[in-house]
């Protein structure tokens, strides 16, 4: 499986292409200066990055996404809760929580989703 761990500048960058795709990549230009203060020179080399991580592709600068973000997302989240918390879900969830607590209706929308994905 490809490596989807992003650093934070192509998590960034990603976010705009995936609200945005497909997109001129003038305009991704412009975009990641107004929303990362970023220069066309830093914007090139992180989307140069991108394009050899085979996440995107800049075709005839058009940008486009080859992986989409829920797929970067469910990557990122299990590297986490391997590296940090030794595999365990149960650890990772009390991690989270801390001393927080959750609404009612979050409460239960959680274990309606552990529930879709219990094993048989």
């Amino acid at each position: 499986m490809k490596d989807l761990l992003l650093c934070e500048s192509e998590f960034r960058m990603m976010d705009i292409i995936w609200d945005n795709s497909p997109l001129e990549s003038r305009q991704l230009v412009k975009l990641c200066e107004e929303k990362l203060s970023w220069k066309k020179s830093t914007t090139y080399t992180i989307l140069r990055k991108l394009c050899e991580k085979e996440l995107v592709q800049n075709d005839n600068s058009v940008v486009t996404f080859l992986i989409p973000r829920e797929q970067v997302q469910e990557y990122e989240s299990e590297h986490l809760v391997q590296k940090s918390f030794g595999g365990s879900l149960p650890a990772f969830v009390s991690a989270f929580l801390g001393n927080g607590r959750i609404s009612k209706e979050e409460a239960e929308e959680l274990i309606e989703l552990i529930g879709s994905h219990i094993e048989d």
